[in-house]
């Protein structure tokens, strides 16, 4: 399909323009196009004057900033929908009922593109998936484009680098795969990593909605498609939508990943993510030599369990991407095998004591139970950011002190850490409130860690 003749002249309503970089993309795009395009979004101009300045050469942009507008959904041919706009937003049904279409940024790709799409989801690992199968990649040669809930990136935009030759590989999140859903498409290698709860204040507290947005990568695929799934979450996959699937299943995780294969990043979580990226691999004719080499030097993902600096003997670790407890229990068992040989899954040793976490932040409603029975045994020092979740559990914790603002808190587990011990920023919470977003959460993190 021409890109162009399907903007051009159109009424685009732009719900969401942020600052992340994704939504700008996504409207200079769809603005270069030839669209009519309307931007709303709930934060000021004030707010948004870094992204507004980007766009100030083009004429057919208007805006609504610091609210939405009924009206604004009226008429419209197209209403480009951002990541985490509510299940039951009356100005999403309002443009339905007005016959516009909803699209979102990378299933308009999909459609548009007409190229293989790799897409992988999942509550944890997804991007470590999507990161080791770009290594893979890489190290075949192979033409792609990453895009999906990638940082800074408009998959929309990619649509000009995207040839027949090309595969599109995207991390793709449940608000993202509400557009496949809409646009009833799916990837054609599809990888499912994990579920646990997750989002539950977005989903109010419904796993089986949170599961339906998830299972868009698969549930529109053909018989010719392949669905790898992790060996956590293959279960209740088939028990729920086995009648409904209609590709090739492959099941994998950890022990799909040779022993004789070393991973530069530590933890049970990255072999089985890595066991799900050889399997996606495989999956599509790449011989196995290839994605050793790959998955062999592949060093992280940014702000999952990023080992930032080393000083002093003390290791400084990144890993603020972790948003839930399921997620923090990973990382510190992770830190824990860090040059003191490998545990057998399911094991702690007892080198977990060296470990000082820096935690807390907003609440997403999520059981901390276990997160917090693992404190007590892997965690030297435990420091609390305020927030809403570091309220809810701040009892549970009475050593734990709270700090109003991040400089605060590195500076107090600097002051505890001797040589040989860890410095892991692993939130378990949400960002909102003392950061812009979990980029920015861990961009300061990496910042206090590079100027000491």
């Amino acid at each position: 399909m021409n890109a162009q003749d399907y903007f051009e002249g159109k009424k685009w309503t732009v719900m969401g323009l942020g600052l992340l970089g994704r939504g700008l993309g996504d409207t200079k795009y769809v603005a270069s196009q030839g669209a009519e395009v309307l931007v709303t979004d709930l934060k000021t101009e004030e707010q948004l004057a870094t992204s507004l300045e980007e766009l100030k050469s083009f004429s057919n942009i208007t805006y609504t900033l610091g609210e939405h507008r009924l009206e604004d959904f009226r008429g419209r041919d197209f209403i480009l929908k951002a990541a985490g706009i509510p299940l039951d937003s009356k100005y999403i049904q309002e443009a339905r009922d007005t016959g516009a279409e909803i699209k979102m940024s990378a299933s308009l790709f999909t459609e548009l593109a007409g190229i293989p799409i790799t897409g992988v989801t999942g509550t944890r690992g997804k991007s470590t998936v999507t990161y080791m199968i770009e290594a893979i990649y890489k190290e075949t040669g192979k033409k792609y484009v990453l895009g999906g809930n990638v940082r800074g990136v408009s998959t929309l935009a990619l649509l000009p680098d995207a040839t027949p030759a090309h595969t599109g590989l995207f991390e793709l999140d449940s608000w993202q795969l509400q557009g496949f859903g809409e646009a009833e498409i799916s990837p054609s290698v599809a990888v499912f990593t994990n579920l646990y709860r997750d989002h539950m204040n977005y989903y109010h507290d419904d796993m089986d909605v949170y599961l339906e947005d998830k299972a868009q990568i698969f549930l529109h695929q053909k018989p010719a498609d392949v669905l790898v799934v992790g060996t956590q979450v293959a279960g209740l996959i088939q028990e729920k939508y086995g009648d409904r699937i209609r590709s090739q299943i492959v099941i994998a995780g950890e022990e799909d990943f040779p022993t004789d294969w070393k991973l530069l990043i530590p933890g049970a979580h990255n072999r089985y993510n890595a066991g799900l990226a050889l399997a996606t691999a495989r999956a599509q004719g790449i011989p196995d030599e290839v994605s050793r080499k790959a998955l062999e030097s592949f060093p992280g993902a940014p702000g999952r369990l990023e080992l930032v600096r080393t000083v002093e003997g003390v290791r400084f670790y990144n890993d603020t991407n972790s948003t839930t407890p399921i997620a923090t229990i990973a990382a510190l068992r992770g830190v824990s095998e860090v040059g003191n040989g490998t545990p057998k899954v399911g094991e702690k040793n007892s080198s977990g004591t060296n470990t000082i976490l820096i935690m807390g932040g907003a609440d997403k409603g999520l059981d901390m139970s276990e997160l917090l029975a693992e404190i007590p045994e892997t965690v030297k020092r435990v420091i609390l950011l305020a927030g809403s979740g570091t309220e809810r559990i701040r009892e549970e914790l009475p050593n734990a002190e709270v700090f109003e603002n991040l400089a605060m808190a590195f500076a107090d587990a600097r002051a505890h850490a001797d040589s040989g011990d860890v410095i892991l920023f692993s939130p378990a919470f949400a960002s909102f409130g003392m950061f812009t977003n979990e980029y920015d959460r861990g961009d300061q993190f990496t910042a206090l860690v590079t100027g000491m």
